[in-house]
């Protein structure tokens, strides 16, 4: 890896995604950035940087994008798969719809796209893989049973990736945020379980900072090839759960 490799980030116009644009390019890095907000990506105003309004789930659109990227800076050396959502309510309140985009964003939209990277990946035996999981993703929490099951799947994909690509030096890697400050919970309508989370997120001092997930991040990828970070969770001290 060099500071000159193309870094592809997904769900890049806000929170943790804009937080890691951020830090990859003032490492040097080239980017392709990708989320729904053509007007959040084009206000990053990052140098060497092509932006992409697209929706995660839409993989021949990002495949494009990413044929585009490649073409002007070259093979992708890392993917990081941060889009998500998160939609809280008890099972029986949650609308069928959400449940379908929760899997959709949260666990399809990951694999479809490491598909995408990772041939060539293997074939030149380098590169890395890094999806934003979640510290629910090993515990479950009231009203989070959908969401969880989500990242609990996403988890388990990691893991299994990371030993199908481990014969090849591929890096897969899990970083698993506690609480952060950012617009996940935009799709929890107002209510108990919101200011119940609100609540708690208040009583333990608010959340981290995006900047301190994308620092965390940078560093284990800039960790040398032959050495893999394979899960980082990272919470407030103050969250005990």
């Amino acid at each position: 890896m060099t500071d000159r490799a193309l870094v592809v980030i997904t769900g890049a116009s806000s929170g943790i995604g804009a937080a890691a644009a951020r830090a990859f390019s003032a490492a040097g890095h080239p980017l392709l950035l990708l989320a729904r907000r053509a007007d959040r990506l084009a206000a990053l105003g990052l140098p060497r940087a092509r932006t992409a309004a697209v929706d995660v789930t839409d993989t021949a659109a990002v495949a494009a994008h990413l044929a585009a990227a490649e073409e002007e800076f070259g093979p992708t050396d890392l993917l990081i798969n941060n889009a998500g959502l998160m939609s809280l309510a008890p099972v029986e309140e949650l609308p069928a719809a959400h449940v379908q985009r929760m899997f959709d964003v949260n666990c399809v939209a990951p694999i479809q796209l490491a598909r995408l990277v990772l041939p060539a990946m293997r074939a030149r035996r380098g590169g890395t893989v890094m999806n934003i999981g979640s510290i629910a993703g090993a515990t479950l929490y009231g009203d989070h049973t959908v969401y969880c099951g989500t990242k609990f799947a996403l988890h388990a994909m990691t893991e299994g990736l990371r030993r199908e690509m481990a014969p090849y030096d591929v890096r897969v890697l899990l970083i698993s945020p506690g609480m952060v400050d950012t617009e996940l919970l935009g799709s929890t309508g107002p209510g108990a379980v919101l200011d119940g989370y609100l609540d708690y997120k208040r009583s333990i001092g608010g959340g981290l900072a995006p900047e301190d997930i994308a620092a965390a991040m940078l560093h284990a990828y800039r960790l040398p090839q032959h050495l893999s970070l394979r899960q980082a969770v990272l919470a407030p001290t103050a969250q005990d759960a």
